[in-house]
């Protein structure tokens, strides 16, 4: 057998990536049998066909798995949101910020289109930055034909294997056709009527950049909490965590319960309000779930 990795999938096949070159594999049968399909990511064990194809035998535990995109393996996440073209958005830069973390993935954020945005929306931008940096969250800003942004993005590559995530036409593909031209990953144009863009990218790959492995994975904007518990939401708030453990009462949600430290902390402005709001709002929704079977 020999070890490897998968760089891609399309239509059922994977791609792997092994010390012995590229092979084109299937998945064996009983991997349907036991309802596993394998991902982009996956350590696996393979035996060859022939000269440049085989069939996966093993799949390794995986760290994590992401679902949308269909991904395992992760180690750090790009959230791309845009200044403008759609509108930079906290509540959601804070749901993708709340998976991301869920799944002990290294979360960096990148706010694209500096060069299209007004400067009221500039402002903005920079308040936002100032306020998620005071957290504890690596944040650039990217324009165009900056090449001191790109530079300093791609320091952030090497060893990794990186997530590129956000909502739909925010500019994550053309991120990565600045960083790697030879790409040409197709771009989409943003809808004027729905606010955001088209999806463009059809398949999981892996791409190796500056010593790491890149994924350009499909934009969406419907992001559902379905493996997180109430209890576990403020873990994933990083200046929440500092609080948790000082609430009077074991258990607390944060919300209604009294002396809890975390809404002290809000009123103290040691949280900032807007991220404990939007806290409650994805504890509202998680309760709100229909009970897993």
């Amino acid at each position: 057998m020999i070890e490897g990795r998968i760089v891609k999938s399309l239509s059922g096949f994977y791609t792997v990536k092994s010390d012995k070159g590229l092979f084109t594999c299937k998945g064996r049968g009983v991997f349907r049998n036991q309802n596993i399909t394998p991902l982009v990511g996956d350590f696996v064990l393979f035996k060859k066909t022939d000269e440049q194809t085989g069939y996966i035998t093993k799949i390794e535990a995986r760290k994590n798995e992401l679902i949308r995109p269909p991904i395992a393996n992760v180690t750090q996440a790009i959230i791309v949101h845009s200044a403008c073209q759609p509108t930079f958005n906290p509540l959601l830069l804070d749901r993708f910020l709340v998976l991301v973390e869920s799944e002990q993935i290294s979360p960096m954020i990148v706010i694209t289109k500096l060069d299209l945005a007004s400067e009221s929306e500039i402002d903005r931008v920079n308040q936002f930055k100032s306020e998620y940096e005071e957290i504890g969250y690596n944040v650039q800003l990217f324009s165009l034909h900056e090449e001191q942004a790109l530079t300093s993005i791609q320091r952030f590559f090497p060893d990794e294997v990186t997530v590129l995530t956000g909502q739909s036409g925010v500019g994550k593909s053309t991120l990565l056709n600045r960083i790697r031209p030879d790409l040409s990953i197709e771009t989409g144009e943003i809808s004027k009527t729905l606010g955001r863009g088209k999806h463009t990218t059809r398949h999981v790959e892996l791409i190796e950049i500056n010593d790491g492995l890149v994924a350009d994975t499909p934009g969406f904007s419907s992001l559902e909490f379905t493996s997180i518990e109430p209890e576990q939401l403020s873990l994933y708030f990083k200046e929440m965590k500092e609080f948790v453990h000082q609430c009077k009462f074991r258990g607390c949600l944060h919300h209604k319960e009294p002396q809890c430290a975390v809404k002290q902390a809000v009123k103290d402005e040691e949280i900032n309000s807007f991220r404990y709001e939007h806290y409650i709002k994805f504890l509202q929704e998680i309760m709100l779930r229909k009970p897993r079977y």
